[in-house]
């Protein structure tokens, strides 16, 4: 798997050109907007990814440090089909150059990508893989940055179900796909049947309850004054019994991401173009305590 990755340039330099270099930089002069952006999710290498938009958001939005929470490349969907467009590669070298730019990026792998946990504690183009990191905001809470799959009782005890439902994900984002392109000619707008089965299935939304609360209490337990995670494709921030749980979503569906601004307030935000708007405003913004 490593050699396949080889070739998309994800652990060394790509090979753009010089125009390309030029117009990417230029984007990322001035100071940064943000104190930090998590990220997660993304799915680099299946049809789902939303390669294009993430690229115009991560232009949009400049940071001192970058945190890829978990999922950024799809190993398991790579090993049984190999799909690497061009925008699928911009997105590598868009993260790559922000690093050489001076932007602090910091890879914590997930399951889909957990061949790169073997290469913990390395840097591979500027960017620091980690098994997990701590962030610390602007007014000093301890946030615990984490993918979540630990915390996710069939990915640990019995990875051929999780590979299944991966394939049926997959076969109802396709589904999704068709129905949004005949609605679009309908002049409809957008709707997720993926995200509308998990809202309808009750234990879908027990599993997204037990997750978050597991997360939350383990982050607790290790004394911090909240988490950052991803793995289930549901944005999320709120408070569990004084824990702050934030979830920053994924770049399949939700378009989601999770922001730190330089007072150290955090914010999630759906990407919506230039007509971005917060996906959640919670009060949890404000400073936790444990």
């Amino acid at each position: 798997m490593r050699a396949a990755f080889d070739a998309t340039g994800f652990w060394q330099g790509t090979h753009d050109t010089a125009d390309q270099h030029a117009s990417l930089d230029a984007e990322d002069s001035g100071p940064p907007r943000y104190r930090a952006v998590f990220i997660s999710d993304l799915h680099l290498g299946t049809p789902g990814c939303q390669a294009a938009p993430l690229l115009e958001f991560l232009k949009a939005h400049p940071s001192q440090t970058l945190y890829l929470v978990g999922d950024i490349v799809d190993g398991w969907q790579l090993r049984r089909r190999w799909f690497w467009p061009q925008a699928h590669n911009d997105v590598v070298q868009k993260l790559l150059r922000r690093a050489r730019k001076g932007c602090k990026v910091v890879f914590v792998p997930g399951n889909h990508d957990e061949f790169a946990r073997g290469f913990a504690g390395h840097h591979f183009g500027g960017i620091e893989v980690r098994e997990e990191a701590v962030h610390t905001t602007a007014d000093g809470r301890r946030l615990w940055v984490v993918h979540g799959d630990h915390f996710d009782a069939v990915i640990q005890c019995a990875k051929w179900l999780a590979y299944l439902g991966d394939n049926a994900y997959e076969l109802t984002l396709r589904l999704n796909r068709h129905l949004n392109s005949l609605r679009a000619r309908m002049g409809l707008p957008y709707w997720s049947l993926s995200a509308y089965l998990k809202h309808k299935v009750k234990k879908a939304l027990n599993y997204v309850t037990a997750f978050e609360q597991a997360v939350a209490a383990e982050a607790r337990k290790r004394g911090y004054q909240g988490v950052v995670c991803g793995h289930i494709h549901r944005a999320e921030m709120r408070e569990i019994e004084g824990t702050l749980y934030c979830n920053d979503g994924d770049w399949v569906e939700s378009l989601t991401a999770l922001v730190e601004h330089h007072d150290g307030r955090l914010e999630l935000v759906q990407w919506h173009g230039a007509h971005q708007h917060k996906a959640r405003t919670p009060a949890a913004a404000e400073p936790a305590t444990v």
